[in-house]
């Protein structure tokens, strides 16, 4: 899906294309679709690093279109020596911190990011990988132990080479050998060894990510800001398929795909219209603090009977606690006392 957005993050349009594609080859078909439907003047093309490749960046560069875009990670460790450095760091929030690199022949700069929320994301990620790796190798390695006859050091191998690319985010953290084991009846032993290199490229880089563009203008915090709007959308629309309790991989037909982010679409307009909202209020980004604040506002149908034999209703809104208060102060919204109470809809028979 191609979104539309303001340079405040205010979605505009939408566009929904084909999911049975490989996310870097659809590139030049959402760009010229985009551009026909709303036009090219000043627009960046935001992008995540699954829609890298070189044709694509070579494709965006020869047609002067400006991208910013996420940086594969074979990128990121080409950019070690650069992260190590702890100088030209710029703290644009309290836990991010950016570096720009010029590229060599001056045509992009290379965005350097690092959060603390990511190295630890990070860090749990690699922990979980090795962990379920060094699993596996400890089975093997029992399996070498009470073998019967002689294992075929060919399958051994490729087990490992299974398990390597199941948990490929630990797999460079061990040196793994299959030796020859003469006393043994399987005639092998497995020796697995840490990679001092490997775990001092993970720590330098543990937080880290790459962002690659070819816009010159733009501040440091406003190119950060820029790409954080696609995370913000993703986030979104996966919250939003939650919530609703739907989602479009169970959808059969093209209307009901189109209708399921139709609806998740405007959500998330009025999603950042409430973020607009609590901006201008002066409470910071708290759209979900407002939104489960203001869940404990309700209201109550007070019933009175009367002697005829009728009943007399009355909607009231209780009054908020003190912190939905403050809140609905700062947003200057005034509280009704009573809401109407609209009168059953009658059944009409043709």
């Amino acid at each position: 899906m191609a979104l539309v957005v303001t340079r405040d993050g205010i979605p505009l349009s939408h566009e929904v294309f084909d999911g049975n594609r490989v996310d870097v080859t659809t590139v030049e078909t959402i760009v010229t679709t985009m551009e026909e439907r709303f036009g090219s003047a000043g627009r960046v093309w935001v992008m995540d690093r699954g829609m890298v490749s070189a044709k694509n960046i070579a494709w965006l560069k020869k047609s002067g279109r400006r991208y910013l875009i996420g940086a594969s990670k074979s990128d990121l460790g080409r950019m070690e020596a650069r992260i190590v450095e702890e100088r030209d760091w710029k703290r644009i929030r309290e836990d991010v911190e950016v570096k720009l690199v010029a590229s060599q022949d001056g045509s992009e700069t290379w965005i350097l990011c690092r959060s603390n929320a990511r190295k630890q994301k990070d860090r749990a990620t690699v922990a979980r990988f090795a962990s379920r790796l060094e699993q596996g190798l400890e089975k093997l390695r029992g399996r070498l132990e009470r073998a019967a006859k002689r294992a075929d050091r060919v399958q051994v191998e490729r087990q490992i080479g299974r398990m390597l690319a199941r948990n490929s985010r630990a797999a460079g953290k061990y040196t793994i050998e299959v030796e020859e084991a003469a006393e043994r009846k399987s005639g092998l032993r497995l020796s697995v060894k840490e990679n001092p290199a490997w775990l001092a490229s993970s720590a330098a880089q543990e937080g880290c990510y790459l962002l690659r563009t070819n816009v010159s203008e733009w501040s440091e915090p406003q190119l950060w800001q820029t790409y954080i709007q696609l995370t913000d959308a993703e986030a979104a629309f996966r919250v939003q398929k939650s919530e609703l309790m739907i989602r479009p991989v169970w959808h059969q037909r093209e209307d009901r795909v189109q209708a399921h982010i139709f609806v998740c679409f405007l959500a998330y307009v009025l999603w950042k219209t409430l973020e607009q909202w609590t901006r201008r209020a002066e409470i910071g980004k708290v759209a979900r603090t407002v939104l489960d604040e203001l869940s404990q506002v309700q209201s109550v149908d007070v019933v009175l009977p009367t002697t005829d034999g009728r009943e007399l209703r009355v909607r009231c809104v209780v009054k908020p606690e003190r912190a939905p208060a403050m809140l609905i102060e700062r947003l200057g919204l005034d509280l009704p006392r009573r809401l109407r109470v609209h009168a059953p809809l009658e059944a009409v028979v043709v």
